[in-house]
């Protein structure tokens, strides 16, 4: 399959990686300019855990090709789409009028209606999933993170379409085992406040890092979780059917918190993934801090733990 990583963040790398290996042709789109400052390979340096459960680490200079111009009648199978969700409207914007045939896969966080949020482009060549890995690359521009042995992928009560089964097909060859889920609506959504309860207590220790270990922090990021729950009931998501997406927000803390101290601290493609998150002015996990709070707000939804982290997310005034 010839496949398109749309830009060159963690996670496109990543599996653009793990694609290639499988024997698929991988290049990745960056905008003009970029080619020249990338170079022409990017240091890696995973925790690999497809196959071994503790991971096997992966230390290598990985050469790429970068493409700064997409034309309509290109030849791409596969476009994997994986930005921020505040970037989502700029890609999928960039991306309507230049899809051709591919098959694009939407592959990240989400906050609006699904269907909304990928624009222009045509429902029929859409796929959705979500990735399982996670890092961050450094100052010296070392990719460091963990690519964890499954991936998410989703469909809306609907079996998946032949396009949707060989982006699958696709994945299963890079050594990666499926998980399926058949509301996607509400698994995103429910992914995406358990980042926000998460995201406000790293954020206000400096960043997403400093949680590992932290028993407090993380316990106190769990309770954020538990209540933005009902904001889930509000946007008309069906709780029963993400019992284990919401059951660290619903068990006892005194259980949740130190098994979640204890993993960060003893599993390393956990760790790893956690330990990469350092940097203080990363974007996203502000974006998902805003727009979960301003939703709460929106539906009348009581979220102290959220607000009461709000100084460490939110916009800076100018002026």
């Amino acid at each position: 399959m010839k496949i398109l990583m749309f830009g060159r963040g963690v996670i496109a790398t990543m599996y653009g990686w793990a694609l290639e290996r499988a024997g698929h042709d991988v290049e990745f789109y960056v905008r003009p300019g970029r080619t020249a400052a990338y170079g022409e390979a990017i240091d890696l340096d995973l925790l690999d855990a497809r196959r071994r459960v503790w991971g096997q680490r992966v230390v290598q200079k990985w050469p790429v090709r970068y493409r700064e111009a997409l034309e309509p009648d290109h030849d791409f199978d596969l476009i994997v789409l994986s930005v921020p969700h505040h970037r989502l409207a700029e890609a999928t914007a960039f991306l309507s009028p230049r899809v051709g045939q591919a098959t694009v896969l939407v592959f990240g966080n989400i906050w609006t209606e699904p269907l909304a949020a990928i624009g222009a482009l045509p429902v029929d060549q859409i796929a959705w999933g979500f990735p399982q890995a996670g890092g961050g690359f450094g100052a010296d521009g070392v990719l460091r993170g963990a690519l964890l042995p499954s991936v998410i992928f989703g469909t809306f009560g609907q079996p998946p379409t032949e396009r949707e089964q060989a982006v699958r097909q696709a994945f299963r060859e890079a050594g990666l085992r499926l998980k399926e889920q058949p509301d996607f609506r509400g698994w995103l959504w429910v992914h995406f406040v358990s980042d926000a309860g998460l995201f406000s207590q790293g954020l206000r220790l400096g960043s997403l890092s400093k949680l590992a270990g932290a028993t407090g922090d993380l316990r106190e990021g769990l309770l954020a979780g538990r209540e933005l729950l009902p904001l889930l009931k509000a946007r008309g998501v069906d709780l029963r059917r993400h019992r284990g997406g919401v059951l660290p927000f619903r068990a006892p803390t005194w259980l949740t918190a130190p098994a979640l101290a204890w993993l960060l601290a003893h599993f390393a493609p956990a760790r790893v993934n956690f330990e990469a998150h350092s940097d203080p002015e990363a974007e996203e996990p502000r974006e998902i801090c805003r727009d979960t709070l301003a939703e709460a707000r929106r539906l009348g939804v009581a979220v102290p733990r959220l607000e009461a982290a709000e100084p460490s997310f939110a916009r800076e005034v100018t002026g």
